[in-house]
């Protein structure tokens, strides 16, 4: 549970492993990340859990993701982020050996949207300053509200996004990986431009299930059933990946 300083999210924002919890609903252990704000940096504290590893490439990367459009208290309106994503470091700016992979949902807008709006995205490479961006995506402007199956699939010809047994997206071979990854989920605010109160309020994403499967690209039937078969067994914690 990260709790080191730093981008992404607002200025002087604090990431809270305390935010972090966990819960039993309809006898599944559930995860709750909590990003809250009062309208200032200093106020926010924004949430993220990552893999101590990096050793995650191709195969397929799954996962049950519960997006909230309103907040659990307090006014709405913040350009806020909920996320399940794959990633490494950059080396250096344009560094054509980084790899991220995001599904990125925006209850409220942000980065020029007015509303609602889901991205996935595949990057080859960025620069932080000034701001250049090379990855491709693709976006869903809808409301995404409530539970949703979030499949991601990586093969040596192109990256596949699926929601909720429907494919979403198909991004090209140019934004493979070339190097291992973590798997992270995090929650966070873009700016303070969506709603300027200084009430409190927060905000919940919650996931049920991560599930990545080494080398082999699975249907979401087939990830469905995977996870079924780790339910009815009592499985609650697998890793078979070897590092490095």
């Amino acid at each position: 549970m990260r709790s080191t300083a730093g981008g992404p999210g607002v200025s002087g924002a604090t990431w809270a492993p305390d935010k972090v919890t966990f819960a039993t609903t309809s006898g599944n252990s559930v995860m709750n990340l909590e990003t809250s704000t009062s309208g200032t940096g200093e106020s926010t504290k924004q949430t993220e859990i990552v893999t101590n590893a990096r050793k995650f490439k191709n195969g397929t990367y799954a996962a049950r993701v519960k997006f909230n459009d309103a907040p659990k208290y307090g006014p709405d309106g913040d350009h806020l982020v909920q996320t399940f994503f794959t990633i490494n470091d950059l080396t250096a700016p344009m560094a054509d050996d980084y790899s991220e992979y995001d599904f990125e949902y925006l209850p409220n807008g942000g980065w020029g949207e007015t509303s609602d709006i889901l991205y996935t995205t595949s990057w080859e490479t960025y620069q932080a300053d000034p701001w250049v961006a090379v990855n491709q995506h693709t976006e869903g402007r809808q409301s995404y509200n409530g539970w949703h199956d979030l499949v991601l699939t990586i093969d040596n010809s192109s990256i596949k996004y699926y929601i909720d047994g429907q494919l979403f997206g198909t991004h090209d071979s140019a934004y493979l990986p070339e190097r291992p990854m973590s798997i992270n989920f995090n929650q966070w605010l873009i700016d303070l431009a969506g709603q300027t109160s200084t009430t409190a309020r927060a905000y919940d994403e919650q996931v049920d299930y991560v599930l990545h499967v080494k080398d082999q690209v699975l249907t979401p039937a087939q990830v469905a059933a995977k996870v079924t078969a780790y339910r009815g067994a009592g499985t609650t914690f697998e890793d078979t990946v070897p590092s490095g």
